[in-house]
């Protein structure tokens, strides 16, 4: 299993449970203006926690895919042009049938 991790806004979340399939990029991005859901490997997810939503007031979800059930190609990019390091986006939608956990984060602050 190929497990790739994406930090969701709780409300994203509960309407892609209402439609089934999740198709935000990133914060306030969708699929269909970015062209693709970014997302973290393992030992990325919390970098991108920090970097992108350390003014986040409120929790966040961090749902992990197995990328081998997302029919989407996802593809390992250079995500940061200073470090070169590969980040994988998903060239389509994360069809809920491939989560294979969601863990509620609570503000670092709190």
């Amino acid at each position: 299993m190929a497990t790739i991790y994406h930090l969701a806004d709780p409300g994203d979340w509960a309407a892609a449970a209402a439609q089934g399939s999740y198709r935000v990029s990133t914060r306030g991005r969708t699929l269909d203006e970015v062209g693709f859901v970014h997302a973290a490997g393992a030992q990325q997810w919390q970098q991108v926690r920090r970097r992108f939503y350390g003014d986040v007031e409120g929790d966040l979800l961090l749902v992990e895919f197995d990328a081998d059930r997302v029919p989407s190609p996802v593809i390992w990019e250079v995500g940061d042009p200073e470090s070169a390091e590969r980040f994988p986006h998903v060239y389509g939608p994360l069809p809920l049938d491939a989560v294979t956990a969601v863990r509620t984060l609570t503000p670092p602050h709190r």
